[in-house]
């Protein structure tokens, strides 16, 4: 249904960067910003990761929201923007695959909105990632969406950081995104945060670190 955005909202939207350029850099973020905030706020998490050689790129949602409603909503009730947010990240990785970035180059991280985001983005278009990463965050639609995605995540490693209780993401979602890309074929790894609120901890910046770091390592390249 077309809105005041029209059936395409966050085509044209901002797209912040960080670090050196993709095509020098050893490994390329991609960073998604939670329900309420943008890419100036995700993007600190370049500054705070402190990763040499990691170029990072934040794309602005319209009006600070990638859809309107939970992500546990039926998947008509948060269109056109869901598919607009899919087809944006989907276009980020495209342009930096033809700059010659390689999709084992290419990590992505979300927290909130962006994780559910990240979530799904990998799930619909698998391939080998240089790292996932989901931070309370899970696959989005209601509970019982069939979970039939093609292709295989070919040992892309993955993390999923959730706090629980959450109050807006169900721990057992995180569970079942867990399952459901580790069937995908991806190393997956989660961590429980009891009592965390809904934050990035310290613990999952470390983990993203130890994660982006090893990719780094493994491109053989200096930092700029």
């Amino acid at each position: 249904m077309a809105t005041s955005y029209g059936e395409d909202p966050h085509a044209g939207q901002p797209l912040l960067t960080a670090g050196p350029a993709s095509e020098d850099a050893a490994a390329t973020l991609i960073l998604l910003h939670g329900r309420g905030a943008g890419a100036h706020d995700i993007l600190g998490l370049h500054s705070a990761l402190a990763v040499p050689g990691l170029a990072a790129v934040a794309p602005d949602a319209a009006n600070h929201t990638w859809y309107p409603h939970s992500f546990l909503a039926p998947m008509d009730a948060n269109q056109p923007f869901l598919d607009s947010a899919l087809r944006r990240i989907a276009a980020i990785v495209s342009d930096l695959m033809s700059r010659g970035v390689r999709s084992d180059r290419i990590a992505i991280l979300g927290f909130s909105q962006g994780a559910c985001l990240t979530s799904e983005f990998v799930a619909r278009h698998p391939r080998t990632y240089g790292a996932v990463m989901a931070l309370t965050g899970g696959l989005i639609g209601p509970p019982g969406t069939p979970r039939k995605y093609d292709g295989s995540l070919a040992g892309t490693p993955v993390f999923l950081g959730s706090s629980d209780p959450d109050p807006h993401v169900p721990y057992a979602r995180v569970e079942e995104t867990r399952d459901v890309l580790a069937a995908m074929g991806a190393q997956v790894e989660l961590r429980r945060y009891p009592g965390m609120p809904h934050t990035v901890s310290e613990d999952e910046l470390d983990v993203c670190r130890a994660l982006l770091m090893k990719l780094i390592f493994s491109a053989g390249k200096s930092s700029p």
